[in-house]
């Protein structure tokens, strides 16, 4: 299954074709699952919650793009894409943009800037992606 928004990001070299393959989709589902889940338990920090819930999101949405045809190395591609591949809304996209904004700050300088509104936003948006994500069904065969 292809677009000609995905097509435009092959040519731009985001994105390359590469046939999905069930048992990696069905692990980064898994993957996705059980980070989401345990992203919900309050009984951790802040930051692992965050940490969690975007990485969550990422394996689900990477799970919807393998599911395309396609793969990437770029992290927000994934999120990029996400109209395409499961046809959501900008402002999903926008919370999942910001988180991996806040994410590579954390990561890369060390700077933990969110606060719990944003959790809660990417813990919804994480959610949407992934009832988006059960709904594709095993990957169409070529």
């Amino acid at each position: 299954m292809t677009s000609p928004e995905l097509d435009n990001l092959v040519k731009l070299g985001v994105l390359k074709r590469e046939p999905g393959v069930q048992a990696e989709f069905d692990g980064l589902v898994r993957s996705g699952r059980v980070r989401l889940r345990d992203a919900g338990s309050k009984a951790l920090s802040p930051e692992i919650r965050f940490d969690l819930a975007y990485n969550a999101a990422h394996a689900l949405s990477l799970a919807a793009l393998r599911w395309h045809g396609f793969r990437t190395d770029k992290r927000f591609a994934v999120f990029q894409a996400l109209a395409h591949t499961l046809g959501l809304e900008a402002r999903m996209w926008r919370v999942l943009a910001k988180s991996h904004e806040r994410r590579n700050l954390a990561e890369y300088e060390g700077l933990v800037d969110f606060d719990e509104r944003l959790l809660a936003d990417l813990l919804a948006a994480t959610r949407v992606v992934q009832d988006a994500v059960m709904k594709l069904g095993p990957i169409p065969r070529s």
